[in-house]
């Protein structure tokens, strides 16, 4: 099957590599599915899970933890701040004013 890519105007043109993208796309998606469900059948015989050999995908991401707060607003006891990333407005007032940092630590 020879296309006369010389006979084709610009839109026919970008509309036969669009199709042919999308085809290269799903022969890719096609021989991935072949190659994973080789690859879990080979798993499968030998007693193994594919999440027990790779890991379990989305579900071993590491979960983000809380610092506890290091310092309190003594003027609004629920503004509380860590010690990390940018000082709170409530806390550079009380520097300013003049508190010290040791005066705002939670007890």
């Amino acid at each position: 099957m020879a296309i006369d890519l010389e006979s084709l105007n610009p839109k026919q043109l970008a509309d036969l590599i669009n199709r042919a993208e999308q085809r290269r796309h799903s022969l890719q998606r096609e021989k991935a599915s072949k190659v994973r469900e080789k690859l879990a059948n080979l798993a499968k015989a030998e007693g193994f899970t594919i999440e027990e050999l790779f890991g379990g995908g989305r579900g071993n991401r590491k979960t983000k933890r809380v610092v506890k707060p290091k310092y309190r607003n003594p003027a609004n006891a629920s503004e509380t701040w860590s010690g990390r990333g940018k000082r709170p407005r409530w806390f550079a007032a009380a520097l300013a004013a003049g508190k010290k940092e040791k005066d705002l630590l939670i007890g």
